[in-house]
């Protein structure tokens, strides 16, 4: 059994040709170069960067009676007065394009 291999021959104007498709391959593949590239520089998924990173997790109490008026807290973790908020949220909104706001938790007035 024996295959003949017909004699290709490829013109200019084929060649011309192939530019397009090779064209849009290369773009759609350096695109996806692009995109995993900035999604491997944006870190491993962590929310926390810098709060307690000694232990398992984060939890904190706070008395609704130590509360006076208002309690502004932290739900960007990048406040350096964590559990309050220090209004670190705002560098991080302008970075990353983020609409994150401290939690406000507040004395409801008695009647």
């Amino acid at each position: 059994m024996s295959f003949e291999v017909p004699n290709i021959e490829i013109k200019f104007r084929d060649w011309l040709a192939l530019i397009p498709p090779t064209a849009v391959v290369g773009g759609i593949s350096y695109y996806s170069y692009l995109t995993i590239k900035k999604a491997r520089e944006a870190g491993n998924g962590q929310i926390n960067p810098i709060i307690r990173k000694d232990i398992q997790k984060v939890v904190d109490f706070i008395d609704i009676e130590d509360i006076t008026e208002k309690a502004v807290l932290c739900r960007c973790w990048r406040s350096k007065n964590w559990p309050y908020c220090d209004g670190a949220h705002g560098a991080h909104n302008r970075a990353t394009g983020d609409n994150t706001g401290p939690v406000v938790v507040r004395h409801k007035p008695t009647e």
